[in-house]
């Protein structure tokens, strides 16, 4: 009996798995082109019981704050994602040109503006599946 949600990192992208109404799994990978969840059933059994080094169980604040990190690499745009996107992007800039590790603080900082921007996400996400125009458009800096 796998619990449901399940997260999972998977090479560089986050999965979740999640529960159908009909009782069976449903699985969702992380798309770095879009920022969004894309359904990926083919993968359940990978992240469930083939896991090796680039497939790991994560609790659901590391899988926030590594969807968070990828999404931040992989997807460029406007509005109040980037701008806490470039918030982190200077604290992380700040230490290194100090020669430093990020503080404790910092970190604590870092971790909460990344559950920001992914609340920021879900809500735009759920706009956009109700019909609702998008906030912003996000492109990617994959080929």
């Amino acid at each position: 009996m796998v619990q449901t949600p399940s997260y999972f990192t998977y090479y560089n992208k986050t999965y979740r798995i999640d529960a159908t109404p009909e009782g069976g799994l449903t699985g969702h990978l992380l798309d770095l082109e879009t920022g969004e969840f894309k359904e990926n059933n083919r993968l359940i059994d990978t992240v469930l019981f083939n896991r090796a080094g680039e497939i790991d169980a994560v609790d659901e604040a590391e899988f926030i704050d590594a969807t968070e990190r990828e999404r931040a690499r992989y997807l460029r745009g406007d509005g109040p994602i980037f701008a806490l996107y470039d918030t982190i992007k200077g604290l992380y800039d700040q230490a290194k040109s100090e020669g430093r590790r990020v503080t404790k603080d910092e970190l604590a900082l870092i971790k909460s503006l990344r559950r920001k921007t992914y609340q920021l996400w879900e809500d735009e996400l759920a706009r956009r599946a109700a019909g609702e125009p998008p906030t912003f458009r996000a492109t990617t800096i994959l080929g």
